[in-house]
């Protein structure tokens, strides 16, 4: 955007005997005028001044994104039986400790980790990563604590206990034993997102019984890709949720290194892991865009603020350019040159002069300036409200 497009009234070329223009605006440069515009003298326009202020300014970019939530997760059951006898409802969150589903009566839960299940655990099983990880949950659940059960690969008998223990608050046999298929296992919270299984239906094993994302939302912007160099990991952003006035920090988590053409489809933001699983469809929020985009993840600050919303629209502000520390005016404050370049005009008591000006960045109503004699404080003439 040039300056010209946004002078309003004080965008006229000022000519005549009233200006004299020496090579257009210049650092060291003032202009004085017999009087005032033109505009003014004649009563066409009413003045008002403003301060020079110093602060600093931001341009911002505005992508469209929509709110998901992070990663995608394939639950494949592992338990044998006739029938699946309780399912969970989309849009349904599991936490560690939780039941996922059943098969024939028996409950199937949720621990927390990033290795399937793939055998059944009991004292004598061959020491593995999976019965360490199973320890660790048995200690967040409180079953087991540091003093009474040392995380190891090793199943012992104090693992062995917590087990019990477990098992007998959740109204299992007590065996001491984990079979397979009794415990799956996901990098945290589940989020399911659609269930593929069937009430009633016959527990195939390995058969896929629900796809899910984390409980963490997440925006996912399509950036175009020429505006690619203005985003790395870690950047920060403001998210402006779908309501329009309620903003959230935010933080970008990755940018996809590859460009897709044409409508953009959903995409799964984050990792695909599960229990005995492989990557899920595209459970994940997905944003819309045009031709040459790259998706963008941005992780909220502040996730309450996007309550229970599913691909809402939201738009992701992005920092281009930034200048601290400035001298800065009203944009319409500006007055072009007749030989180019910019200047205001300065009010000093009852008198006013032209002092030209170089103009740095703009950033929403003001515009960074420096200039001859200005300083915080100086005031410029404007349009009147």
């Amino acid at each position: 955007m040039t300056a010209d497009r946004r002078l309003g009234w004080r965008g006229a070329l000022l000519t005549g005997g009233c200006l004299l223009v020496l090579g257009g605006a210049t650092g060291g440069l003032a202009l004085t005028l017999a009087g005032r515009p033109a505009a003014a003298a004649g009563g066409q326009s009413r003045l008002a001044t403003a301060a020079v202020v110093r602060t600093g300014l931001v341009n911002t970019v505005q992508v469209s994104g929509s709110l998901g939530y992070a990663g995608s997760v394939t639950v494949v059951n592992q338990m044998a039986g006739t029938a699946y006898t309780a399912l969970p409802q989309p849009g349904q969150v599991v936490h560690r400790g939780g039941r996922l589903y059943e098969v024939d009566g028996s409950p199937v839960f949720l621990f927390y980790g990033g290795r399937p299940e793939w055998r059944a655990l009991a004292v004598g099983v061959t020491p593995g990563p999976d019965v360490a990880q199973l320890d660790r949950n048995l200690i967040a659940l409180g079953y087991a604590t540091a003093a009474t059960l040392t995380v190891s690969g090793s199943y012992t008998g104090a693992t062995g206990y917590a087990v019990a223990r477990w098992q007998q608050a959740a109204g299992l046999p007590v065996t001491g034993t984990v079979p397979l298929g009794q415990v799956g296992y996901a990098p945290g919270a589940l989020r399911v997102y659609q269930v593929s299984a069937g009430l009633g239906g016959p527990p195939a094993a390995g058969g896929t019984v629900l796809t899910a994302t984390s409980d963490r939302p997440v925006v996912t912007a399509q950036l175009p890709v020429a505006q690619e160099y203005l985003v790395r990991r870690g950047d920060r952003v403001t998210v402006t949720l779908p309501n329009g006035s309620t903003t959230t920090p935010g933080v970008v988590t990755s940018v996809s290194t590859v460009a897709s053409g044409g409508p953009a489809a959903s995409a799964s933001p984050g990792p695909s892991s599960g229990p005995a699983s492989t990557g899920a469809g595209s459970p994940g929020g997905g944003g819309s865009g045009s031709s040459d985009t790259v998706p963008v993840t941005v992780r909220l600050a502040h996730p309450r603020l996007a309550g229970h919303l599913f691909q809402a629209p939201v738009t992701v502000n992005i920092v281009s350019a930034r200048a601290d520390n400035v001298l800065a005016v009203p944009v319409n404050a500006l007055v072009a040159l007749a030989g180019g370049g910019y200047a205001v005009q300065v009010v000093q008591g009852r008198a006013t002069h032209l002092t030209a000006v170089r103009t740095g960045l703009f950033g929403g109503t003001l515009v960074q300036v420096s200039g001859a004699g200005l300083h915080p404080g100086s005031r410029v003439e404007v349009p009147a409200p």
